[in-house]
C-alpha cells in the first residue's frame, strides 16, 4: 500500500464505519472488501474499504442481497476509490430499480384493498372473492396478491 495511504487495522475500520469487528470479518470473508496481512497476521483495510462498506450498508437498506451487492461492487475498481462517475452509474442503476419496486408495492397494496382492505376478514364473506375456493388451483399461498388473475363474478 502507497505511504500516503496508511493501512488501517480492523478496529479503525469498525470505528470509522459503525460495524463490528465481527461484520467487518464477515464482509472480508464474503469477498466483498480486501485485507492484506502485517507480519503480525493482523488485517490491514486501505482508507478506500470504508467508502466500500459505506455503499454495502446503504446497499442493504435499499433491500439488496449480498449476492447483488457483490455484483454491484465488482463494477467498481479494486485499487482505487471509487470516483464520482462510477458512483452516478450506481446510482442511476439504483433509481430504476427502486422505481420498478416502488411500482410493485403501489400494485400490492392496491391488490391489498381488495383483499384484507376491506375488513371482514371472514372466511364466509371472503367467499365472495374466492367462491369454491378457485384460489387453490394456482397453488399454495395468497394467490391473488401473488400476480395471479382472480375469476371475474358472474
Amino acid at each position: 500500500m502507497p505511504t500516503s495511504d496508511p493501512p488501517l487495522s480492523i478496529g479503525a475500520v469498525a470505528e470509522r464505519t459503525g460495524l463490528a469487528v465481527s461484520a467487518v470479518r464477515y464482509y472480508e470473508d464474503e469477498g466483498l472488501i480486501d485485507a492484506t496481512r502485517a507480519t503480525s497476521g493482523h488485517r490491514r483495510f486501505r482508507r478506500s474499504v470504508i467508502r466500500r462498506l459505506s455503499f454495502i450498508r446503504t446497499c442493504q437498506r435499499l433491500g439488496y442481497t449480498l449476492d447483488e451487492i457483490r455484483a454491484h461492487l465488482s463494477s467498481l475498481p479494486a485499487g482505487r476509490t471509487p470516483n464520482e462517475r462510477d458512483w452516478q452509474r450506481l446510482a442511476t442503476s439504483f433509481e430504476r430499480d427502486l422505481a420498478t419496486r416502488i411500482s410493485e408495492l403501489q400494485a400490492l397494496q392496491e391488490k391489498l384493498a381488495g383483499c384484507i382492505g376491506c375488513g371482514c376478514l371472514s372466511l364466509e364473506r371472503c367467499a365472495l372473492w374466492n367462491p369454491g375456493d378457485v384460489a387453490a388451483d394456482f397453488g399454495s399461498g395468497p394467490r391473488w396478491l401473488m400476480g395471479d388473475s382472480r375469476p371475474r363474478p358472474h
